[in-house]
């Protein structure tokens, strides 16, 4: 669309006019090559109106701090046209010429960089050239690339490190404090960031630690994952079959209702109950771990490990303490994973929090609640 409005700076009246009186029959990608073009030959009332149509379908994460076009599943994947991620570069290249500073722009960037798919390049040698180009251009519109700062980081009021930022070593600076053991003491702390200067600064704050509390509650930001136990009553269901005469013959089904239960319900020994895992991405990821920690005196319906479709598709392991899930590729969005349990040993338990964690990206976690339990002879 950009080559053929203006080819070698001679624009194509006709063609302008036809794209733009068209443009509700274009792709999200082509209005955005098309609001590009319109840019160049500073015919901004219809360059505006395309980013007004693009926006229709951009979604914007306040507490991830991301945003992206949802372009859903627009077909002709397999073609570079039909690449959601050269869809989301041309927006980003746009949003670069026109508003550099808008928090769709910085928002996209974070997205683009968050949903790299091989943590290096993206799908391929193209839409990977579009994005570096498209972040590139963000980079120098909106000054980013020439930062004069320094930055203090104190920890309780003390300063614990010191660093100056500027165009010459934006790319070796020293950006990493570790904090370890005595470092860090008992009760609350306060982690500050302080800076002098000019640009924007960036930066993310890790926490490992074991917990002693007695009722531990979910935790997750990229990702989030809840659990929820239901207790499996048996229905007395029958349906018409025919029979081998072809005659209609009534025929026992298996067939449950699903009662919630609360942390610290009771079950009776033998009772069958469902686990359910409910799982918010808030970007497209792969090789991610489920591990759900079971209670004891529970023990799992299934005897041998295996890929299971038991709502997101995953290859599930069964071990003594645990029942974990291989999820190969989690697309953005709400997705559920669920398996059976059997309540057998009288007592009463406590099922440590689901835990989450990318497998070759140790900082990205999240878990659920624990879960208290119950079990009745």
């Amino acid at each position: 669309t950009f080559m053929v409005l203006c080819d070698a700076e001679v624009v194509d009246a006709e063609m302008r006019d036809f794209v733009y009186r068209d443009r509700n029959q274009l792709a999200v990608y082509a209005k955005a090559l098309a609001g590009l073009a319109m840019h160049r030959i500073n015919r901004n009332e219809e360059r505006d109106m395309l980013i007004r149509n693009i926006e229709q379908f951009l979604k914007i994460d306040d507490e991830n701090q991301t945003a992206y076009l949802e372009l859903g599943n627009a077909g002709y994947w397999w073609y570079w046209y039909g690449s959601e991620f050269e869809a989301q570069a041309a927006y980003l290249k746009l949003l670069a010429a026109v508003k550099p500073k808008s928090p769709q722009a910085s928002g996209l960037v974070k997205y683009l960089v968050n949903n790299r798919k091989h943590a290096t390049y993206w799908n391929s040698t193209r839409d990977t050239a579009l994005c570096v180009e498209a972040i590139a251009d963000y980079v120098k519109a909106s000054g980013e690339d020439a930062p004069d700062m320094t930055v203090e980081i104190l920890l309780d009021g003390k300063a614990v490190k010191e660093v100056t930022i500027n165009k010459d070593n934006l790319f070796t600076y020293d950006n990493q404090l570790l904090l370890v053991g005595d470092a860090i003491t008992n009760g609350a702390h306060k982690l500050e960031f302080r800076k002098k200067g000019t640009g924007p600064l960036y930066y993310n704050a890790y926490l490992t630690n074991f917990t002693l509390e007695e009722f531990i509650e979910k935790a997750g930001l990229e990702i989030k994952v809840e659990r929820q136990y239901y207790k499996l009553v048996p229905e007395d269901k029958e349906v018409r079959v025919v029979g081998a005469r072809g005659q209609s013959v009534g025929q026992k089904v298996e067939k449950y209702t699903r009662e919630p239960l609360k942390s610290g319900d009771a079950l009776k020994s033998g009772d069958l109950v469902e686990i359910e895992l409910v799982i918010e991405s808030k970007n497209d990821y792969e090789y991610i771990l489920f591990e759900d920690m079971k209670a004891s005196g529970f023990e799992p319906v299934e005897v041998q490990s295996g890929y299971a479709k038991n709502g997101l598709g995953a290859y599930m392991e069964l071990r003594d303490e645990k029942v974990a899930f291989f999820v190969r590729a989690l697309a953005r969005g709400k997705h559920s994973l669920f398996y059976r349990m059997r309540a057998e040993i009288p007592g009463k338990f406590s099922a440590l929090p689901t835990r989450a964690s990318a497998m070759y990206a140790p900082e990205l976690k999240a878990n659920s609640d624990e879960m208290k339990v119950s079990i009745e002879d």
